[in-house]
């Protein structure tokens, strides 16, 4: 088995440093990753660039749903424009119709304003009522990886699952597992699936010091912050010699 790349995500200038500091493959750069991951600030953005490993952008405008119209539409391809401005590699996207099916109309719109970058589809892919359908419109529209934790909360819950999406894929998209990857829980996943790529936060919380900020709505009892510890454990983890048998 070839190496297996770690993307990490971060949400702040700290977690970059970290990112790069502990030894990650890619970051997948955002704000909020308490919501999911929303579009990074382009100041953010700016301070990823030059980047000493591939960045990419997560273009979500807001929380919630990944249902998205013309105003929507229009602030993703100004966001896609910051993060190609900033020197970024690639960016993270997804959009779904309201049963679930990606929005191929709207990826396809989003997907060709990114021309030349690289491009992600995140876990708008966990939603879909058929897997089979949606990986090939990612196909079509040429993007290089799909994030999923196989339709369940975790990807270690859906390991028999992420397996059959990897014999789907044929080689011709990335399977990349994302949440809940631990270097503890990485062992569900590797060596058994044929995976070239993971994502993890890798992060740990850190309990909010100051009551007023909580009191007065600032801020969350506890925030989770990248470690870069954790990232070498986890990249270590993957080097090891069961995870290539």
């Amino acid at each position: 088995m070839s190496r297996i790349s770690l993307e990490v995500c971060v949400d702040d200038p700290d977690g970059l440093e970290a990112a790069v500091a502990g030894g990650a493959d890619r970051i997948e750069l955002c704000s909020a990753l308490g919501a999911g991951g929303l579009t990074p600030s382009p100041g953010l953005m700016a301070v990823a660039a030059p980047p000493p490993v591939p960045v990419y952008a997560m273009i979500r405008p807001r929380a919630g749903d990944f249902i998205y119209h013309r105003a929507d539409l229009e602030v993703m391809r100004r966001d896609i424009d910051a993060a190609r401005h900033a020197g970024l590699a690639g960016v993270v996207l997804g959009a779904s119709l309201a049963d679930g099916r990606l929005d191929a109309r709207m990826l396809t719109k989003l997907a060709g304003h990114a021309a030349g970058m690289g491009l992600t589809l995140h876990r708008a892919f966990d939603l879909v009522p058929d897997f089979a359908e949606a990986m090939e419109i990612a196909v079509d529209l040429g993007f290089e990886r799909i994030l999923t934790s196989g339709g369940a909360k975790t990807a270690p819950e859906a390991v028999d699952t992420l397996e059959r999406l990897i014999e789907l894929a044929a080689g011709r998209i990335s399977i990349m597992p994302g949440s809940g990857i631990t270097s503890d829980t990485i062992e569900a996943l590797v060596p058994r699936l044929a995976i070239t790529e993971v994502h993890s936060s890798c992060s740990s919380a850190e309990p909010a010091t100051d009551m007023r900020l909580i009191e007065m709505g600032f801020a969350a009892p506890e925030r989770r912050r990248t470690d870069a510890a954790k990232i070498r454990a986890m990249r270590a983890r993957l080097d090891a010699p069961a995870a290539k048998a």
